[in-house]
């Protein structure tokens, strides 16, 4: 079951099934409630919420694929986001990107090896005026050069200091 021990995720899953009423229209909420504890939905939990709603899997499935909050994915402990709208990648997001794959050693939409970083782009952050921008967590960062984002990423125990 993903890594998670059966009886832990069992009491955890009915701890917050129990939170809501049996309504299909708490799904996102549960599945939130689910990805806040595991950093992602694991697909027990799809299984879990189907039944809770006596509802079919592919049901619960197809609401989580189609929102882009949710991840099936296992994420890194930092999840790093670049801006690559159109003010920030006239302005060299595209090296931005690059720069971090090269030094953490991961695409967007991966993980690094070690399970601390992933890295994803988005369409705007709505910092438009510092681009190009990153926020890794909660944390934004504008204005971005690949020197300052090598700086930055050592912050985060990246392995920019190794080259």
């Amino acid at each position: 079951m993903e890594n998670l021990k059966d009886g832990d995720f069992t009491a955890q899953a009915e701890s917050i099934l129990q939170r809501y009423p049996r309504e299909q229209r708490f799904a996102l909420a549960m599945m939130q409630d689910f990805q806040k504890e595991y950093d992602y939905l694991p697909r027990e939990a799809i299984r879990r919420i189907a039944g809770y709603l006596e509802v079919p899997p592919g049901k619960i499935y197809s609401l989580a694929t189609f929102y882009k909050a949710i991840s099936m994915e296992k994420k890194g402990k930092y999840i790093i986001k670049v801006c690559d709208g159109t003010a920030c990648h006239i302005r060299s997001s595209t090296w931005i990107i690059e720069e971090i794959g090269k030094l953490l050693g991961i695409k967007p939409g991966g993980t690094s090896a070690d399970g601390r970083f992933s890295l994803e782009t988005v369409k705007c952050l709505g910092t438009c005026a510092l681009a190009p921008v990153m926020v890794i967590n909660d944390e934004y960062f504008g204005s971005l050069t690949v020197g300052k984002v090598k700086k930055i990423l050592q912050r985060y125990g990246g392995r920019a200091d190794e080259e």
